[in-house]
């Protein structure tokens, strides 16, 4: 997504479509050129939690940061004295390794204000119909009213999907691998073109056939970031009707589509949508490169790694950015 910010008001009103979700108590990082990740933390209120979130992040964005880069702080929260406290920390903190902060913000539910000027103003209505007006004409989904929203938001009615397995299960014995893939991936490229979500019995047939790690990975292949947004609406909604036990792949096919176009809360989660007792390979990578701040075009620059299998996916993944532990969920900017 695109958009060209015009005030500190709309900067707030774009904060909700660039995480898909409502934050609160929370601290916001917005990428104001191209190279760098966005990312929202929970507001870090004691020295050690600020630390620790420095920790989180500093590596993601230094490794993205080139001549130039700048970005926007936003503290949302109704403590304003926390927020410039914080704020200030942070931006010297960017400042230390050659990110620009060109401007500090502090929200509650109404006002605004910049933490370097002073200037103070209403959140207003206008501001947030233009910017939802632009992310509607852009085809991304409307933010959810908060994270617990946006996770609930993936669970739906996986009843008729499930009384269909047995059956569909029985089906796909009788016919062959080969078959299944290729019926997988001409049912993908269908909805790619007409967007009309899928019967129960196509829902049954693609959950099955994903099962096979040579179809979901074909499928796989087939994301970039032009076609992200039509394989999150075809994987959301296999998310929200698949039965635990044919979940683990939707959901992660899902996670890597939402990274790609851009939704880290999104992705994250996708990837709670993964049955806890089903470790799954392809869920494990879109953690890393969601929590190490990788960008997508690191992921593309470096001729499509994945075409390598997921291993090697993995191995490029872990050469570019060491595994970071901490409270920061980073998203690719936009």
């Amino acid at each position: 997504m695109t958009l060209s910010v015009r005030s500190p008001d709309e900067l707030i009103a774009v904060i909700p479509h660039l995480l898909g979700f409502k934050p609160q108590e929370s601290l916001v990082f917005l990428p104001m050129s191209p190279e760098l990740p966005a990312a929202r933390v929970d507001l870090p209120t004691t020295p050690g939690d600020r630390e620790g979130v420095w920790s989180s992040l500093r590596d993601a964005y230094s490794r993205h940061a080139q001549p130039g880069s700048s970005l926007a702080i936003a503290c949302l929260t109704a403590d304003r004295e926390t927020a410039t406290d914080v704020g200030h920390e942070f931006a010297a903190r960017f400042d230390a390794i050659g990110i620009d902060t060109r401007v500090t913000l502090w929200a509650d539910e109404t006002r605004w204000a910049d933490l370097d000027s002073g200037d103070m103003g209403l959140q207003t209505e206008a501001a947030r119909e233009r910017v939802a007006a632009a992310t509607v004409l852009s085809g991304r989904a409307q933010p959810a009213a908060n994270r617990d929203s946006l996770a609930s938001s993936l669970v739906g009615d996986r009843e008729p999907v499930a009384r269909l397995l047995p059956e569909t299960r029985q089906e796909a014995r009788e016919s062959t691998a080969k078959l299944e893939g290729s019926w997988a991936f001409g049912r993908m490229a269908r909805f790619h073109r007409d967007g009309v979500r899928l019967s129960d019995t196509d829902t049954a047939r693609l959950l099955v056939a994903v099962e096979s790690i040579p179809t979901r990975d074909r499928l796989w292949l087939d994301m970039n970031r032009g076609n992200a947004a039509s394989h999150v609406s075809l994987w959301t909604d296999m998310t929200q009707r698949a039965p635990d036990e044919v979940r683990a792949a939707p959901a992660s096919l899902l996670g890597f589509a939402s990274w790609l176009s851009g939704h880290g809360a999104l992705a994250w989660c996708a990837l709670d949508q993964v049955p806890q007792d089903k470790p799954y390979a392809l869920a494990n990578l879109v953690a890393a490169a969601v929590q190490t701040g990788m960008h997508p075009r690191e992921w593309e620059a470096a001729n499509r790694p994945s075409e390598r299998g997921l291993e090697s996916a993995a191995d490029f993944i872990a050469r570019r950015s060491a595994a970071q532990a901490g409270p920061a969920q980073p998203a690719p900017g936009f």
